[in-house]
């Protein structure tokens, strides 16, 4: 199985927006862009609103029947270990192997010693076709590549194995992520990491690395935009030369976690996968959720109420909801408004204020964390919440698409 050049992944927590989701794709293709669509949804995304990997694959395949989508489509285990990925394996043909927690671990000695002796030969200047200035390269450079990621390398290798012992066939997607850590992989280390990846057996056809600046739940990037675009160049030029290097598939490409409302990055994305010919997986999740919210907001009455009464009982849980995003979020307790505040808003208030538009005003990204995170507590709501979803389907539908379309795929990929 080959992945498409372009594809574009969308989660949907309550399994109730896969129409809308999937009409961003066909917007697409109307404009002449070939997306593949991915529905995704992580073990941790099952376990909070209580459902199951099965659930995922019949929206998708309920969806792309309503539409006549003829176009390829997959359905990702997002995020998936050894703990984790023997549930998905009959409804997935996407995997995402996440290996962040083995980075770091350590492998004995005589395996990094085998490692530095096997790629001794890029010590000195490694240069990679397209980067002006060749990387520095000694053997203690990839002795601590070897220290800090052959163990993760390893680890996704299992995993991988796992799901082909499980299938009788190696014929699905397989990505390798190494995004939700501390410190972002350079291109040099990029280079060694590949290397591993193969030595491991992975036909990897997307990779998803830890980027610099800060890619939080939700919002746009925070960071440098220049220093990113001149680090997704040199990655796309160090893939290109590892595909070559050491017998990668041909069509690896990267893959942007936490990717939804980055768009001071989507300009530069879109113009480097075309001037290289590349293809690029862009991943996004919670967005959806949130534009369930404001479709509820702005339908009014028991709609409204619904969405205040989350906030409401999410920011009196504030610690418990966003302690498991510590790292991909930055919400101040004093920059958000308080229940009583928010129980005076319009639904128009309360959709502009969650509405990831910088220029409204009302704008607020504490807001807007808080509540990515705040899923939990709809789920809570159980047949109350899934009922308005389907009282107000058309207007939260309007606001899905525009959102998947207009916000996210047609800057990534149209321009």
């Amino acid at each position: 199985m080959e992945l498409g050049k372009y594809s574009f992944g969308t989660g949907d927590r309550f399994a109730h927006q896969g129409d809308a989701q999937l009409t961003g794709s066909i917007l697409a293709k109307e404009a002449g862009v070939q997306l593949t669509h991915v529905w995704n949804k992580s073990f941790r995304e099952h376990k909070t609103v209580k459902s199951d990997p099965a659930s995922v694959r019949t929206e998708a395949d309920a969806s792309v029947t309503a539409l006549g989508w003829e176009g390829q489509y997959l359905v990702d285990a997002d995020h998936i270990n050894m703990d984790t990925v023997d549930a998905f394996v009959p409804y997935s043909d996407f995997f995402t192997l996440d290996v962040a927690d083995y980075i770091g671990r350590k492998v004995p000695q005589e395996e990094i010693e085998a490692f530095a002796s096997k790629y001794s030969k890029y010590i000195g200047h490694l240069s990679i076709p397209g980067i002006e200035t060749p990387f520095e390269i000694d053997e203690s450079f990839i002795k601590r590549i070897a220290s800090t990621f052959l163990f993760a390398a390893k680890e996704a290798g299992k995993i991988y194995q796992r799901i082909a012992e499980l299938k009788g066939n190696e014929d699905f997607i397989a990505e390798v992520s190494m995004d939700e850590v501390d410190n972002p992989q350079t291109p040099a280390e990029l280079f060694f990491i590949l290397a591993a990846i193969a030595d491991a057996g992975i036909p990897a056809q997307t990779i998803a690395p830890k980027f610099t600046g800060r890619f939080n739940k939700g919002v746009d990037y925070v960071g440098d935009v220049s220093q990113f675009a001149k680090e997704f160049e040199e990655d796309i030029l160090v893939i290109q030369h590892a595909i070559n290097e050491f017998d990668l598939p041909k069509n690896l490409k990267l893959s942007v976690h936490s990717g939804s409302d980055k768009f001071s990055i989507y300009k530069p994305i879109r113009e480097l996968t075309k001037k290289y010919d590349t293809g690029v997986h862009v991943k996004t999740a919670g967005t959806t959720w949130l534009e369930e919210l404001i479709g509820l907001a702005e339908a009014g009455d028991e709609g409204l109420e619904l969405a205040k009464s989350i906030y409401a009982k999410a920011l009196g849980r504030f610690d418990e909801l966003t302690g498991p995003y510590a790292t991909v979020i930055d919400v101040q307790l004093e920059g958000l408004p308080t229940v009583e505040e928010v129980n005076t808003w319009s639904g128009e208030k309360f959709a502009n204020t969650l509405r990831h538009d910088q220029s409204n005003p009302d704008f607020n990204l504490q807001f807007r964390q808080l509540l990515h995170c705040g899923y939990k507590v709809a789920a809570e709501y159980g047949d109350a919440y899934f009922n308005a979803l389907d009282k107000y389907k058309e207007i939260i539908a309007k606001n899905v698409t525009e959102n998947i379309f207009e916000r996210h795929i047609k800057p990534l990929f149209i321009g």
